[in-house]
């Protein structure tokens, strides 16, 4: 069951998938089910941000990131092949927050 406050962006196989904003890895794998190659980035003790659905990821747990940093290529994983498309969520405490409120 997904949160729904996550937005879903449509694109092509192998896009560059980028990072918000500089932060940590904690998360880089497969072990979410729906959620398929998934990356997870800690900014700042509150905010986290998720990148789900990757053909391929591009960064391990413990990478430091930059802002704008290709992380993944854009997929279909945990989707059922239901179209090219990266679900992207903000986290803020642990809770699911509406991105487009953090978003330029």
């Amino acid at each position: 069951s997904k949160n729904l406050l996550g937005i879903e962006i449509p694109g092509n196989m192998g896009q560059s998938v980028v990072a918000a904003a500089a932060g940590e890895v904690v998360y880089s794998g497969d072990g979410l089910g729906a959620y398929g190659n998934l990356i997870i980035i800690k900014h700042t003790q509150s905010f986290m941000s998720a990148y789900a659905h990757n053909s391929r990821l591009l960064v391990g747990e413990g990478t430091i990131v930059a802002g704008g940093q290709p992380i993944a290529e854009m997929g279909n994983t945990g989707t059922g092949a239901n179209g090219v498309k990266l679900y992207f969520e903000i986290r803020k405490d642990g809770k699911a927050v509406n991105p487009r409120s953090y978003l330029p």
